[in-house]
């Protein structure tokens, strides 16, 4: 080769390492600025919910009577009050129930999927899971309404077919999806040479399975757990469609209930801006934040136990 073809070729791979440097540098800033802006879209939220409600945190709300207090009359004349009690506990009662429908499921169906499903039956059933997941919560809500109410009524001979029991239902069927995929990551991490160890010592295929998977994808497994929990907190139509909206301290699974998020959506867009109906309404958001955000540091922090070696 002269003189001449070997410069162009040293200036061809000049070049092409020039052009790679440059979409090395793009792709960095692309993956930093989408994970900054994730934070700085969280903090954004959290300081535009806590700024509409201080204003009745520091001036117009009494804490025992908003925690303790089941009476929620934001729209009294005479004697406005503020008792997020009942709304608390018709969130926790159904998110609670949902649990109990969930969990059983979301863990049976991961065990099936990660232990025994193989080839086209597994990939199958996880494409079916995740459709599942993709069903709007409107749709759920509607199966509440017009499925679940009038069965509720027959079954269980209750006036009313809108309460803990089909909001319960609908939500840990939304929340098991989520759960499930949680769940069946948790398990396939499980290294094989320990299912392969518990077989070598004549353990049966159910041994394996809840003496050495479970109680090593443990952290994996609460962590779905507690995210379940936490789309169960922030779920709204579909608790607001099934649950009946009435605002009442739950006594037994056929009471209807209020929850905080339906609260927020049914009366959100008939209140004045900056009255202090509406920074109630943002406080029971702040209330909402923290709980979800608390629930899901909580879930990461098992799951980063999981990943340690």
């Amino acid at each position: 080769m002269d003189s001449s073809g070997a410069q162009a070729s040293g200036t061809f791979d000049a070049d092409r390492r020039n052009a790679s440097w440059w979409v090395d540098r793009v792709v960095q800033a692309l993956v930093f600025t989408g994970g900054v802006s994730a934070i700085v879209l969280i903090i954004g939220i959290f300081v535009f919910i806590t700024g509409h409600g201080f204003g009745f945190i520091t001036d117009h709300m009494d804490v025992g009577e908003f925690f303790t207090s089941p009476k929620w009359r934001p729209t009294s004349d005479n004697n406005p009050t503020y008792g997020a009690l009942a709304l608390i506990a018709g969130t926790a009662s159904v998110t609670g129930l949902a649990m109990l429908v969930a969990v059983p499921f979301s863990l049976g169906a991961a065990i099936f999927i990660a232990e025994f499903a193989k080839g086209k039956t597994r990939e199958v059933l996880k494409v079916l899971v995740e459709l599942l997941a993709a069903i709007p919560s409107v749709v759920w809500g509607f199966i509440g309404l017009s499925i679940m109410n009038p069965l509720i009524i027959e079954t269980f001979d209750v006036p009313v077919g809108l309460n803990v029991l089909n909001a319960g239902v609908i939500l840990g069927l939304m929340a098991a999806p989520i759960m499930t995929t949680i769940a069946e990551d948790a398990l396939k991490a499980v290294p094989e040479g320990f299912r392969e160890a518990a077989e070598a010592l004549g353990a049966t295929r159910w041994q394996v399975i809840f003496k050495v998977v479970l109680p090593a994808a443990r952290n994996g497994l609460v962590a779905a757990v507690l995210l379940g929990v936490g789309r169960g907190f922030g779920e709204t139509m579909a608790v607001l469609m099934a649950s009946g909206h009435s605002i009442n301290l739950p006594t037994s699974p056929f009471d209807s209930v209020r929850a905080l998020t339906a609260t927020i959506a049914a009366e959100l867009g008939e209140t004045a801006a900056g009255s202090e109906h509406y920074q109630a309404l943002f406080t029971l958001g702040i209330l909402l934040f923290g709980v979800t955000f608390v629930i899901n540091l909580t879930a990461d922090l098992f799951i980063r136990g999981r990943r340690k070696p």
